[in-house]
């Protein structure tokens, strides 16, 4: 098995500890919020009131969620890395042959940049590297449906879509790098393209990061986890949360019309995980927990239809529901295929949808 790098992970290794810089804003106090507030009608408070808002205080009474200031991100994701090496009985990320020991998944994006960058200085160079893979692994998980379903529909458009959304969910900290910018840009070009002539991978477009990981996986095998190994990891997660409930005086249950109890929350466990409860080949999980799994997956395949259908709908363009299908079908391991009767025969009926729309569509617009 082989993992495949893209340009995109390699674009961090060298920014260095550009994002170190001190955050010094004067916070408001309380009074001054109120008398701001109340000026128009007169009002005066005593200055002496000086209670000053945190920032998430302040972020509650303007209505959005507080950012962790990078400073602490950088903290915690420290803590945490160290943390990941003394369970993993190891003092760093790669072991004398270069193979990684520890598995960085539990680490979100605003972490890995942190690490990537080196920001404040408190990673190992090999801890940037492996970051760096990871974050190239991301992209890359991010592009794998839309490219699966590009090759069965020939329509390249999806995968830049893909790229594009990923690249705008990154952080303001990544989003001010040279590197964000440019590989957008390169994205955009790339949406560009394929509005003109969705049947052609765009070329020749500096930077691009899609072609470089299109060009790299071509040949590649995705690494993936045995099945047994995570049907054991996800028995850990519902045996901790049994613990956490047992501690309050309460049974962990999964039947949402339960009484008593406290309900189970799989709302973190990913689909196949959860296929893994609900297919049970290694009989480590109880009917009621199958149950509450297939019935989560099949949820979360609706929503999945629904949202190809708004999208669908909002944009006038009738093959993105075939998409959208197509899309969360190449993204199923095949336990959830199984678990959710997902075959390919109702894979190759979205594919027949989507080619018989576009030409319907296409004579419609020939005449």
């Amino acid at each position: 098995m082989s993992t495949v790098s893209t340009g995109y992970a390699s674009s961090y290794a060298q920014l260095g500890s550009a994002y170190t810089r001190a955050a010094t804003a004067t916070q408001s106090t309380l009074a001054e919020v109120l008398a701001s507030n109340d000026a128009s009608s007169g009002t005066t408070f005593n200055a002496a009131t000086n209670l000053t808002l945190s920032d998430a205080a302040k972020a509650q009474l303007a209505g959005t969620p507080a950012v962790k200031d990078f400073t602490a991100v950088t903290s915690d994701t420290r803590t945490a890395l160290d943390g990941l090496y003394a369970a993993a009985k190891v003092t760093g990320p790669l072991d004398d042959a270069g193979n990684v020991t520890v598995d960085l998944s539990s680490l979100d994006r605003r972490a890995l940049f942190a690490i990537a960058t080196n920001n404040a200085g408190k990673f190992s160079t090999d801890e940037q590297t492996v970051a760096s893979n990871e974050l190239g692994n991301r992209f890359n998980t991010a592009l794998a449906p839309a490219t699966a379903t590009a090759r069965l529909t020939g329509n390249f458009g999806g995968i830049y879509k893909a790229a594009l959304a990923y690249l705008d969910g990154a952080s303001a900290e990544e989003k001010a790098t040279a590197s964000w910018a440019a590989q957008r840009a390169a994205v955009v070009k790339g949406v560009q393209a394929t509005q003109q002539d969705p049947t052609k991978a765009p070329a020749g477009i500096s930077g691009d990061p899609v072609a470089v990981y299109l060009a790299q996986s071509a040949g590649a095998t995705p690494a993936v986890t045995d099945f047994s190994s995570v049907a054991k990891s996800v028995r850990a997660t519902l045996d901790a949360q049994a613990t956490a409930a047992t501690a309050i005086g309460k049974e962990l249950v999964f039947d949402t019309g339960r009484k008593t109890g406290q309900l189970a929350d799989l709302s973190a466990i990913d689909n196949r995980s959860l296929s893994a409860i609900s297919l049970n080949q290694d009989g480590l999980f109880t009917n009621t927990e199958s149950f509450a799994a297939k019935k989560e997956l099949d949820a979360r395949n609706r929503s999945t239809i629904l949202t190809a259908l708004k999208q669908s709908q909002t944009s006038g363009d009738p093959t993105q529901l075939s998409l959208g299908i197509l899309n969360a079908y190449s993204a199923m391991s095949t336990e959830e295929r199984q678990v959710t009767n997902w075959t390919p025969a109702f894979r190759d009926n979205a594919v027949a949808s989507y080619k018989s729309t576009s030409n319907i569509l296409s004579m419609l617009k020939a005449s």
